[in-house]
Parts: C-alpha cells; structure tokens; sequence
C-alpha cells in the first residue's frame, strides 16, 4: 500500500511530534508514502465567506499537486489541514460555477474536478489498516492509562467532511482502545478549544480550554489525546496560564495522538520528540513505564 501523504506548514515547525510519530507509526505499519512534492500551505482555514473563491487556490493547487503525483488519495495528519483540503475538494466535485471559476484563473494549471479523496489519519487507519491489524501489532499497549480523545471542531464538522458522526464519533476512541488504553469519553470532546480566538481574544478562549481540561478531569482523565496543533497549544501550551488563573484547575498532560501510537507501536523513542510537549507529559509517560527513555 502507498499512499500521498500532504504535512501542512506546522508539522515542519512548531508540530514535529504530530509527524515524526506518524511516519514512524506509517513504517511499523507496513504502508508507504509520497511526501506531496511542491506543496504549498492549505490555507490554514476554510473561508466563512461564500464567495471568496480566492481562498480556495492554495487547497485547490494541493490537490491538483496530488493528481499530477499519480495518487486518487491524499493522506492529512493535521485536522485543519484535512478540514480546508477536504472542504475544497467538495466544492469543487460538486458547485460547477465556482469550480469552473476557479479553474479559469489557474489558467497555467490542469483543470480540477474533485477527483481525489481526502482522508485523515485515523480514518485511514480504521478503513485500510483497521483496529485488529494495528492491536496485533501492538509492542508496549497502554494498559492503565485512563485516556481522554479531544476531537475538536474540523474533524467533525461540517457533516460532509466528518471522518465519522458528528455528534456520537467513535473512530478516535476505537483506535486509542486498540493500543490498550481506557478511554475516558466526556460531552466537551467534540466542542471547540478556542481556536484562533487565541489571537482575537484570548482570555475568552483560555476559559473554553479550561473548561474541556477541567471536564475531562472530573470525568476521570489522566492524560488527553489531541489531532490538532493549534488544539495542542490552547489546550496543552496554555496550561500554565489556566493553573496560574483558575483555581482548582489540574494539570492534564497532552499527547498527539501518533505520540501515543508510537509508544504502543514500539518505535525509536527518537521519533515521539517529546521535549515539544509539556514537562508533565514526559514525566506522565515514564510514571506509566512506558519509556525505555526520553528524547531531549
């Protein structure tokens, strides 16, 4: 199996965890991928506006660069990165104006009519690898660990994109429960973290993230399972403003999902680069014997 694989402008910088482990977690898993050559940022948000059709060049280009690759998939990690491609690619399967619109300027690029299929990690791994496959090649499971998976917004919504139900999701709990974790469910898991209104207001979205760390904690959590770099900053990088503000508040250490697949995986420590997660984090995993050691 080989598949294109896009990584988005975060995963080079600032999210190097969320990569390295996937592609670690791709190997142990047998599957083979094509970093998407000459691909450019997603656009980082699918635009509110109906008719800003500029917006939609930058996912629209990725998905052309996918096609002249000679893939009919394309692989995401990052959830807003999945959201904007595969908002893009609806649109362009389905509203003959717009994309005929769009077409037209990319005047120096071949026409585009939707034909690849956007898939992010966790429903590549249910769809082609599928739970029995990845627990029976579980190394080091997450026995003990009483796990809360954050969903967010963009892997849910809207419902045409949804990876599964929007408001009753399974997928993400199903693959943390294959690596041998308890999962812990609770209602904020599929609410949004504050998002961008880190940078417009940011107290407003210190509270929301405060509130899903404090829920999750209540409902039993001792550590939370992320998709989502910009999830992982308001709800993880954050922390110490909310333990500082709120009181009451614990800290709850913050893992990418992929990080914790590694771990289960048994690949090179090397490839979890836990030193971009919080300290509590590292020390949660080693409290877990989960860790033969700690990349710093």
């Amino acid at each position: 199996m080989k598949i294109s694989y896009y990584p988005g402008c975060t995963l080079k910088t600032k999210a190097k965890n969320l990569e390295s482990s996937a592609l670690a977690c791709l190997d142990a898993l047998g599957v083979e991928y094509e970093e998407l050559p000459r691909w450019n940022c997603c656009g980082a948000v699918y635009s509110l506006s109906d008719d800003d059709l500029i917006h939609l060049i930058a996912p629209v280009r990725d998905l052309i660069r996918v096609q002249e690759q000679g893939f009919d998939t394309v692989l995401t990690l990052c959830s807003m990165c999945y959201n904007t491609l595969a908002r893009a690619n609806e649109l362009m399967k389905n509203d003959e104006v717009k994309r005929g619109t769009i077409n037209d300027f990319m005047d120096e690029e071949p026409d585009y009519k939707g034909e690849i299929k956007v898939v992010h990690f966790l429903d590549f791994i249910r769809d082609e690898i599928g739970w029995d496959k990845l627990k029976a090649n579980v190394k080091n499971p997450l026995n003990g660990m009483k796990l809360a998976p954050y969903y967010g917004c963009t892997l849910l919504r809207p419902g045409d994109v949804s990876i599964d139900k929007s408001n009753s999701p399974v997928v993400f709990e199903e693959c943390m429960e294959a690596l041998g974790a308890e999962i812990v469910k609770f209602p904020k898991a599929i609410e949004c973290c504050g998002s961008y209104q880190v940078l417009g207001n940011p107290e407003a979205a210190l509270k929301v993230s405060n509130d899903i760390i404090t829920e999750a904690t209540a409902f039993g959590a001792e550590a939370m399972a992320l998709t989502c770099p910009l999830c992982d900053y308001n709800l993880g990088h954050r922390q110490e403003e909310m333990l500082k503000k709120y009181e009451g508040t614990k800290a709850l250490p913050m893992f990418y999902f992929t990080q914790l697949m590694a771990v289960a995986l048994g690949v090179d420590p090397e490839n979890y680069n836990l030193d971009l997660n919080q300290a509590v984090s590292q020390e949660f995993l080693k409290g877990k014997n989960l860790l033969e050691k700690v990349s710093t």
